[in-house]
């Protein structure tokens, strides 16, 4: 979670309020299941609800316009600066029709104008005069003052089912905002509006600081609505004490230590709050978490401000409970998501290792008053603990390499041993475009030990954020090197030198003609590829992107100049059925058979720095069959993964048999005879792969085989 905003709504018609979470970080949806435990915070992620909503951008509320228990939304009209509605029609299940396109108008100015909304701005949609039908307020185009729509629903039809609306103030609450910064002025309208008076703002700019959010809510129970304001490169919510009446809305006092009875808000930038019931009490709760549209801004690790209210709805006292709501439940590594499968401590199993874009670091001001902010990326390790069946997976640390210090952005990693001494030696792309290698120092076999980092590794820079990877793409025995960038294409890099002398030697900057930027979307591509060989031996790829997409290219083996096939066949190695990868942004991804079954396993990333599993259909068919599990015939082999040999154990009614060793395709590649006293085959002429055993040289006989993995 980086930039969220925050809706209930009943996902699973069983009453009770379940959670909706936007992430404006890619635009993701979340939603968890509320089990509505008295006095609990009792959320499990349910994505299978998120297909349910339509696409949405930049921002997105939740509000039931027409009272009819059900919450429609109201969202960003891309291309319009304007607000869309979708009703929500359930039935039976989620659904929504879109019944405002592409904006809502008011009558303003002598006709019905739309109401300027940014992707900047996040509105109030509220009830202002507690008449029962939704109002708008949102700033003014050019800045400084609010605007107020009034629903005309109930005035011209005496139920609130329309969004019928008219400017009644462009000047809510007699209150400014600098046009450049958040300062306030109270008692000021200027331009002889609606409500005006004489008050000069005492500003010379001319532009306006763009970006605030609205929550619009009743702090102190005098009946009207008050205002908690977020801006554009601030930390802080200001809280405007609306002293006037329903008709005439009058800020007397602000705060800009929200809430000061505790810890204020101070999470950059422009932070944004929900008022919603989380732990099932019957009391709102207060969420912040920063709504800025830039992705180099804001605060992304702890960036969901939680604050209990031991008071009531109309009356909050809030009280300061965590700065990481939900994401103290989940992996979140800050902004960017990148994961490669490495067994780090060579005991057979696929670890993890997840580098990032970065984590927030801390923000300032330049001399024009811009606000900038650092992230220092590191490399996350996540030890597989489990088994070569049953993988399972612990935190180890966030800073593997001890990388942080080096105070890179953007870093993305790459394992192998391009020495040839017996261990895997890393290199590292990151944001300025060039390569460090870290020789791994380490005994062989040991945990890697690395070397102090050679910057500008071979002179090699492909522009900005690097991505590489090590991959004997040629297959003469020697790692290649191959290089994604931000401009979206591949860089290959062949290994012209020795197993001992690595040189790695320019050959093109369109490696298959891969490019994945989407023009329409952004002018980078952001590529990160991650090459493989399937259960065959052949050679594939997959591409994380800027559009979030993940990419799969066929037909490399031997066409190293051409042009690289697309596929969407990507669920083939994975799932007998397509499934939809979650949508984000500038994603990666990793692929491989963790748990020994057949099947890939699939894990991606993206930059919101969460990850996301696919599991490879358990108990697939291979050439035809079905591993049997009968104890009386179950045979067992050791070690599982193996490199050069394994140990067989018989079943205990079976003293001597002969033995076949199929690949994936069917094909028998060793045959013989074992016994209990002489239990051990060579496989050191078998590459890495997935492989079957035996019991029989007639084939395989049901009941009477192993699966087993092959490492080297």
């Amino acid at each position: 979670m980086n930039s969220c905003q925050f809706g209930e709504i009943d996902l699973n018609f069983d009453g009770i309020k379940d959670l909706f979470v936007f992430d404006r970080n890619g635009d993701r949806i979340m939603t968890f299941l509320n089990g509505g435990t008295t006095g609990e915070v009792d959320y499990t992620y349910a994505p299978e609800y998120r297909d349910k909503f339509p696409e949405l951008f930049q921002w997105v509320e939740l509000v039931d316009y027409n009272m009819d228990g059900k919450e429609d939304i109201f969202a960003y009209s891309p291309g319009y600066a304007g607000i869309q509605v979708y009703k929500n029609i359930s039935a039976t299940e989620l659904e929504f029709e879109l019944i405002v396109y592409p904006y809502i108008t008011s009558f303003q100015g002598g006709g019905h104008v739309n109401i300027l909304t940014t992707y900047a701005d996040y509105p109030g949609i509220t009830d202002i005069d507690n008449d029962g039908d939704i109002d708008i307020v949102t700033f003014w185009g050019l800045g400084s003052f609010v605007e107020y729509h009034q629903n005309q629903s109930m005035e011209k039809y005496g139920i609130p089912d329309s969004l019928d609306f008219i400017e009644v103030a462009d000047c809510w609450g007699y209150f400014a905002e600098n046009e450049e910064s958040n300062i306030l002025y109270l008692d000021t309208c200027v331009g002889g509006g609606l409500n005006s008076n004489s008050a000069i703002i005492p500003d010379g700019s001319k532009d306006r600081h763009t970006g605030s959010t609205f929550l619009m809510l009743d702090l102190n129970s005098n009946g009207v609505k008050d205002l908690l304001l977020g801006d554009v490169d601030y930390p802080n919510l200001i809280q405007l004490i609306n002293g006037g009446t329903l008709e005439e809305a009058y800020i007397t006092s602000f705060d800009t230590l929200f809430p000061s009875n505790d810890k204020p808000i101070d999470l950059f930038s422009m932070p944004l709050a929900a008022y919603i019931d989380v732990d099932n009490d019957d009391v709102n709760e207060l969420i912040v978490s920063p709504f800025d549209p830039s992705m180099i801004t804001s605060e992304n690790f702890t960036s969901v401000w939680l604050y209990e209210n031991s008071g009531v709805d109309n009356n909050p006292v809030f009280e300061f409970e965590k700065d990481n709501f939900l994401q103290d439940e989940m992996i979140d590594l800050g902004a960017g998501a990148y994961p490669v499968f490495y067994d780090y401590n060579n005991d057979g199993l696929s670890d993890l290792l997840v580098s990032n874009f970065g984590y927030y670091t801390y923000s300032y001001y330049n001399p024009g008053m811009l606000l900038k902010s650092v992230y220092w990326s590191d490399i996350a390790l996540l030890k597989n603990i489990g088994t070569v069946d049953n993988p399972s997976f612990e935190f180890v640390t966030r800073d593997y390499a001890n990388l942080y210090k080096r105070k890179l952005t953007g870093i993305y990693p790459t394992f192998g041993d391009i020495d040839s001494d017996g261990d895997d030696d890393m290199i590292i792309g990151y944001e300025e475009g060039d390569l460090w290698f870290l020789e791994n120092t380490a005994v062989q076999g040991a945990i890697p030990e690395y070397a102090s980092p050679v910057e500008n590794y071979q002179g090699i820079n492909v522009g900005f954020f690097s991505t590489p990877q090590l991959f004997d793409l040629n297959e003469d025995g020697l790692l290649d090197l191959v290089v994604g960038e931000r401009k979206g294409n591949l860089n290959y890099y062949e290994n012209t030198g020795t197993a001992t002398d690595p040189v790695f030697t320019y050959v093109t900057d369109s490696l298959g003609k891969v490019n994945v930027t989407d023009n329409n979307l952004s002018y980078y591509g952001y590529s990160t590829p991650r090459f493989f060989k399937d259960q065959q031996g052949d050679i594939k790829l997959i591409v994380g992107s800027e559009q979030g997409k993940i990419f799969y290219f066929e037909d490399i083996s031997g066409n190293l100049e051409g042009a690289f096939t697309g596929s969407d066949n990507l669920h083939a190695l994975i799932n007998n059925e397509p499934f939809e990868i979650e949508k984000g942004m500038r994603s990666a991804a990793t692929i491989a058979d963790i748990n020994n079954d057949g099947w890939f396993d699939l894990i991606t990333g993206n930059y919101s720095g969460g990850l996301n599993y696919y599991e490879g259909t358990e108990k697939p068919s291979v050439f035809g069959i079905e591993e049997g599990d009968n104890s009386e015939s179950k045979i067992q082999i050791y070690p599982n993964p193996a490199n050069n040999q394994i140990q067989v154990i018989l079943p205990p009614f079976v003293n001597k048999s002969d033995f076949v060793i199929f690949d994936t395709s069917g094909n028998p590649v060793i045959n013989g005879t074992i016994s209990q006293g002489n239990s051990v085959v060579n496989i050191s002429n078998l590459s890495r792969g997935v492989y079957v055993f035996s019991l029989s040289k007639k084939g395989i006989e049901a009941g009477k085989y192993k699966r087993f993995v092959i490492l080297k």
